[in-house]
């Protein structure tokens, strides 16, 4: 038995894919600071600390992406939601990823999740 198990991946472009094409739903875990300086558009912000919390508000027919700034705290949340029964994927790298990919971020001010 291992202690710790490694959650599948995906990279930043095919994450932009999928959820472009529906197939995904991302979370992004950062903590509201982190989430107003830009974020993935269309993704649901729940902060690390409330994730337990709030997993029955997350679909369970979609494949999930979790996503923070380099993908440790995400690598935690998608260990979390595979235990729940949610099949999920880590952004490899997070939210830096996403920058070097050149994606476009969202920028709202208001409250977001």
């Amino acid at each position: 038995m291992r202690l710790f198990t490694r959650t599948a991946t995906i990279d930043a472009q095919t994450a932009a894919d999928r959820l472009a094409d529906g197939s995904v739903i991302v979370v992004d875990v950062r903590q509201q600071a982190e989430w107003r300086t830009g974020h993935i558009g269309g993704a649901v912000h729940i902060p690390l600390t409330q994730l337990a919390q709030r997993l029955q508000k997350l679909p369970g027919d979609k494949t999930i992406v979790t996503v923070c700034r380099s993908g440790h705290r995400s690598a935690v949340a998608a260990r979390t939601l595979a235990r729940a029964g949610h099949d999920v994927l880590n952004l490899h790298g997070g939210m830096n990823a996403w920058a070097r990919a050149e994606l476009p971020l969202a920028r709202d001010h208001r409250r977001a999740g």
